[in-house]
């Protein structure tokens, strides 16, 4: 704090009231370490807030190197209480940052905390200037529009609404069920929807899983027995959720339970269904188009739940009205052909969104050859291709079946760290084909080439991995593949895949001749990620990823209260991350099960029902939908648990029937007002603003 800090300023001096009915304004101003010093002149903020803010309600101005830290709030604290302060204006960083930080200082000292404003003179001015000297001028105007908006301020009181202990978790795969299971070992009801017949997600397509090669299935298909067998778990596979409404602690949910067609009352699972149906369809989907599944089917042999589905669209009877072989041979009369689609709605106090990522599709690649040269394979078929489950039952062949490749590249950042496709780093993609050359050479003993960009392994043993893969003999090649050819040069590129690739290591360029390609394809948003997002109510990234509330402190919520994000949804990631959110979201959702009640924010609008006219703009334009309209009385109202305090209503109501608590006209005025005085000071003063 510099010398001369805390003295009241003005007239009036510390412990002496002012006139009866105006405020006593204390006025912080952060340094942020050099983050707001390094080009504000912090002590000349203070002292002008000192002098020029006095006769505005300023009786005591601050500067402290990190206002944040204990020490700085304890200092807001003891003049709250020794200078009997009724309003406080922090001059700091991002409201969205710490304002939850100095109202829980306020609130301590025994003062409303509704009753502080944080102004942002980092995010809004010292990031983006490099001038010291206009910076400095800007940081005064924008704390003196703050201390003119304090000075509107009313106290409120948090919202208070129930906790519905229920929870909704969707999306079925390693972070779904994770997130369920540490609900359900707390003691509570938890719903897990899944879009698929069984939960697994991508995770049971794996033969094994990097760094240390453990069996995929074999550290699932516990997780998924203990979800499916769990007394606090509900499962709704075969499901959809089709609409959502309420707020945290009491939302309502619509889920569309799709018809099997078998009465799981009946069924045992015994596969008989399975084996007599005459009718093969590719499977796209579990074996990536590699092998074949039935019309009647369970997607693999450790399925949770174990009672298969009848494909519809694939079914024989379902074409023509004949077969019926699955019903004929069922030992329990498990096949009804007349079950229907049922709706399930659904009542809980939090939802938690864990519904994956989908694989880029590497057609988008042309000159990689994908689906026009038939021994290039995606990163996926490369799975089923090493699993033992598989179409191939572990045998690393080409597409004939029988031959095994000799030479095998592995190109890696296939749509990922690309500006064509995706910018970001898809996380995965460097250790999944490590453990591909690695089961390469297991399987086959082939020699392998990786194509890669640059090598991220930067998790717990996963260096160890690439060190004992370069150990195993793996051929490193630094460089993006231009184009994979079957176009022969020489006599040794015949019959060959030829990738053409600048070494950058050596500085040349080579062709390098291959019998199989693996793609390490990148991971993408879902494509109906954006109507998830839309029915949940929260946003997509420019990227399509779902938006966590913020990216480092608050990883898992979203800015819809109540709603949280586990796994892949939010952008790549490898299996214990997805693990480790899954938990994080539990945690939260705990969090606000056992308060029994939360505290929602009170900054919410308002509709005055005698200036309302029934327009019912606000209603089509709330991107909450937390306004609705009232035919009995013809005016909108706002429901203030559903309500987030955009003010989106407040700008379109023509009326000007619609208000925003600590928005007000007034308190915008004002602030305007304060930015114009600070300006103006040393030319025409306030009186100028006055007339």
């Amino acid at each position: 704090m510099s010398a001369g800090n805390g003295r009241p300023a003005g007239a009036a001096a510390a412990g002496v009231a002012n006139e009866a009915g105006r405020p006593r304004i204390g006025v912080y101003v952060c340094h942020c370490g050099t983050n707001i010093a390094g080009t504000v002149d912090v002590a000349e903020v203070r002292r002008w807030a000192e002098e020029r803010l006095a006769d505005r309600g300023v009786v005591v101005a601050r500067d402290y190197k990190f206002m944040c830290s204990s020490l700085g709030q304890e200092l807001i604290e003891k003049d709250v209480a020794e200078l009997g302060l009724d309003r406080v204006v922090v001059a700091a960083c991002s409201p969205h940052m710490h304002e939850a930080t100095f109202r829980g200082a306020c609130a301590r000292a025994g003062l409303n905390p509704y009753l502080c404003e944080l102004v942002s003179i980092r995010e809004q001015d010292s990031w983006v200037h490099t001038d010291g000297v206009a910076a400095t001028a800007k940081a005064r105007a924008i704390l003196s529009g703050g201390v003119e908006r304090v000075r509107h301020h009313e106290p409120l009181e948090p919202l208070r609404v129930h906790i519905n202990p229920a929870t909704l978790v969707v999306g079925g795969g390693i972070a779904g069920i994770q997130t369920a299971l540490e609900i359900a070992d707390a003691g509570f009801p938890v719903y897990l929807v899944e879009r698929e017949p069984s939960i697994g997600g991508h995770m049971a397509q794996f033969d094994k899983t990097f760094p240390t090669l453990d069996c995929s299935a074999c550290i699932l298909t516990p997780r998924m027995y203990s979800a499916g067998s769990h007394p606090n778990v509900r499962l709704l596979t075969w499901s959809e959720v089709i609409n959502v409404e309420g707020f945290v602690g009491s939302f309502k949910v619509t889920v569309l339970r799709k018809a099997r067609y078998i009465d799981t009352d009946l069924c045992t699972g015994c596969g008989i269904c399975q084996e007599k149906c005459p009718r093969k369809i590719l499977d796209v989907v579990y074996e990536a188009g590699l092998g074949y599944r039935k019309g009647v089917y369970t997607p693999f042999p450790q399925a949770v739940p174990k009672y298969p589905v009848i494909d519809r669209a694939n079914c024989t009877f379902f074409d023509n009205g004949k077969c019926k072989a699955c019903e004929k041979f069922c030992p329990t009369g498990a096949i009804d052909f007349e079950q229907q689609d049922e709706i399930v709605t659904l009542e809980v106090g939090n939802i938690v969104l864990a519904t994956g990522y989908e694989l880029f599709d590497p057609r988008r690649i042309a000159q990689y050859g994908y689906g026009r040269l038939a021994n290039v394979f995606t990163s996926l078929e490369f799975e089923r291709l090493s699993n033992a489950a598989g179409p191939t039952q572990g045998r690393v062949v080409l597409r004939d079946g029988v031959t095994e490749p000799r030479t095998v590249g592995i190109i890696h950042c296939v749509g990922s760290r690309d500006r064509n496709f995706n910018n970001y780093c898809s996380a995965i993609c460097c250790m999944q084909s490590l453990k591909f050359a690695h089961l390469v050479k297991e399987h086959t003993g082939a020699t392998v080439y990786e194509f890669y960009i640059d090598m991220r392994t930067a998790a717990k043993a996963y260096d160890e991995f690439y060190q004992r893969v370069l150990e195993e003999g793996t051929i490193f090649v630094r460089g993006k593949v231009a184009e994979v050819t079957e176009v022969a040069r020489t006599p040794e590129e015949e019959g060959k895949l030829v990738l053409q690739v600048e070494d950058t290591l050596i500085g040349r360029q080579r062709r390098i001749p291959v019998d199989m390609v693996i793609l390490s394809c990148g991971l993408e948003p879902r494509h109906d990620t954006k109507k998830v997002a839309q029915l949940f109510g929260i946003s997509c990234s420019a990227d399509g990823w779902l938006i966590e509330k913020h990216p480092k402190l608050d990883p898992v919520a979203t800015m819809e209260e109540g709603v949280f994000i586990a796994g892949c949804v939010s952008g790549p990631k490898d299996i214990p991350t997805s693990v480790a959110q899954g938990a994080a979201a539990a945690a939260r959702v705990l969090g606000h099960i056992q308060q029994g009640e939360l505290a929602l924010e009170p900054i919410k609008a308002a509709v005055d029902p005698d200036v309302c006219s029934g327009c019912r703009i606000c209603n089509g334009l709330c991107p909450f939908n937390a306004i609705t309209f009232r035919e009995d009385r013809m005016v909108s109202e706002v429901n203030p648990a559903l309500c987030q305090g955009c003010g989106t209503c407040v700008a379109a109501c023509p009326a000007g029937a619609m208000s925003g608590t600590c928005f007000s006209d007034e308190q915008i005025l004002a602030q305007v007002e304060g930015l114009l005085l600070a300006n103006l000071q040393g030319t025409a003063g306030r009186e100028a603003v006055s007339a």
